[in-house]
């Protein structure tokens, strides 16, 4: 995860972000327990997690579009596939980081949800059956404005917040486009973040960092000055009421990273 820390804090920031730095051996194709009406064969297919790089699975076109706020939790581990009725490419896991798994719907036919997944490549997209699923309506989204470096709350029509954040440095910009939240962690050990929220896209310049997959996420700092800089690794950090009100949000929810 690029998690922004200067050397010196990044010792402390493998131990918060322990869940992200490594994953489990196995994570990528391990055998799962599916949900009814998947196929048998999904059991030897990459996971779809901050971790796993995909393949064969169409991508979200319409980078900026509003998202309907349907978002979709699945109770058990559900095969993801590229079209409906075809073969499944990979499988969605009920939890990861932690936490539920809630990805936001792009696109829905009978039977059948197209929703936006958190592994690589960003913007990755795939088909899972409407059956075996929770579903919920986020009426929340975050929006970040890299050109001005701001961050936006909306519940709805009513604006919850804006702040000044710090996004990503030349070299490591924050990538663009829709994604959602994906997880909420409270590291064990003091860091420079009470909260880390992990999001469903990956830096596009650092395949990995500190060990982890190069994972974007919001997080607070401890210095207020670098608020307004092009200054981090990829991620975004807030002031800590922007912290507080993110923590607040259904995980799923959308957040829209535009330029």
């Amino acid at each position: 995860m690029p998690l922004d820390a200067p050397r010196r804090l990044i010792g402390a920031a493998l131990v918060a972000m322990s869940l992200v730095a490594a994953a489990p051996a196995g994570v990528a194709a391990s055998p799962v327990t599916l949900a009814a009406g998947a196929s048998a064969a999904a059991t030897a297919l990459p996971a779809a997690t901050t971790f796993t790089e995909l393949s064969g699975l169409p991508q979200d076109t319409d980078l900026y579009g509003k998202l309907s706020g349907i978002v979709v939790h699945p109770a058990r581990t559900v095969a993801v596939y590229a079209q409906p009725g075809g073969k499944p490419a990979a499988t969605l896991p009920a939890k990861q980081l932690g936490s539920q798994t809630w990805v936001p719907v792009v696109e829905a036919r009978k039977g059948w949800y197209r929703v936006l997944l958190p592994s690589k490549p960003n913007h990755v997209t795939g088909w899972i059956k409407d059956k075996g699923l929770k579903k919920a309506r986020s009426r929340y989204r975050a929006i970040v404005t890299l050109g001005t470096r701001r961050l936006t709350v909306m519940n709805a029509s009513k604006k919850l917040g804006t702040w000044t954040v710090a996004i990503g440095g030349p070299e490591t910009p924050t990538p663009v486009g829709r994604t959602f939240l994906l997880a909420l962690m409270s590291p064990k050990k003091k860091t420079y973040s009470p909260l880390i929220l992990p999001l469903g896209t990956h830096s596009a310049t650092l395949d990995t960092f500190g060990g982890g997959p190069g994972t974007v996420a919001f997080h607070g700092w401890p210095d207020r000055k670098v608020f307004g800089k092009a200054v981090t690794h990829g991620c975004v950090r807030v002031p800590a009421r922007a912290l507080k009100v993110l923590a607040g949000l259904p995980l799923g929810t959308p957040v829209l990273i535009a330029p």
